[in-house]
């Protein structure tokens, strides 16, 4: 398969980079991103582009694609509700009507996040922008499976790019065994997670649409 990868650089496109990298079923993998990713393998070409609302000036680029795995997110910790709409909801919309638009059959994979407000009408931005963004994915012409993981354990060197999340990860990745033997529905790794996405590919838009962690963990698994 041929997908595209948006958001390589933070800590869950790291490890969806990884997978696609392992996984013979991946033959090519695109990147786009605005800073290079720094990774060198046969498998990878780069794009860099700067504005992430309008993507026609690589138009041609995003061709003859298979998948896209959309990793690209922002904490809403210190912004503001419009410029966390904006990285969120604008910034994954035009991505999919890009890729969309020249690849019949595409499956689109976006990484949300547990407790993500479907009905848009909760009390927290984040929760509401997300179940925003998920419902206008899932509306579109393509398969479209969304990831609500919880807790990610990051794994081979994958780092956030978040200070706040790097220091927390520092403070309590040693208790991940803890975590997942007393909330295994709550917790998942960078490795599960991409291997998960790879795996909903082959369902050609069957089967649950919607995934949590269990159902994260049980993709890799498969």
């Amino acid at each position: 398969m041929r997908v595209i990868i948006f958001g390589a650089t933070g800590m869950v496109g790291q490890g969806v980079l990884r997978a696609c990298l392992l996984d013979d079923r991946v033959e090519s993998v695109l990147i786009v991103g605005r800073t290079t990713s720094g990774v060198r393998h046969p498998k990878v070409r780069e794009v860099l582009h700067g504005d992430f609302k309008d993507f026609s000036a690589i138009d041609a680029e995003l061709t003859s694609l298979d998948a896209c795995f959309y990793c690209l997110g922002v904490t809403s910790t210190g912004i503001g509700e419009e410029e966390y709409t904006r990285i969120t909801y604008t910034y994954t919309l035009a991505a999919a009507r890009a890729v969309a638009a020249h690849n019949p059959g595409l499956t689109f994979t976006y990484v949300s996040g547990e407790g993500t407000d479907s009905t848009e009408k909760g009390r927290s931005v984040w929760a509401r922008v997300k179940g925003r963004t998920e419902n206008e994915l899932l509306a579109m012409d393509f398969h479209a499976y969304m990831f609500r993981p919880g807790y990610i354990q990051p794994l081979h060197g994958a780092t956030s790019k978040t200070s706040l999340y790097r220091w927390m990860y520092r403070g309590v990745s040693w208790l991940y065994p803890v975590l997942r033997r007393i909330m295994p529905s709550h917790v998942t790794t960078t490795d599960d997670l991409g291997r998960a996405m790879i795996a909903v590919v082959g369902r050609k838009g069957s089967g649950e649409h919607i995934l949590h962690s269990p159902e994260i963990n049980r993709a890799a698994g498969a």
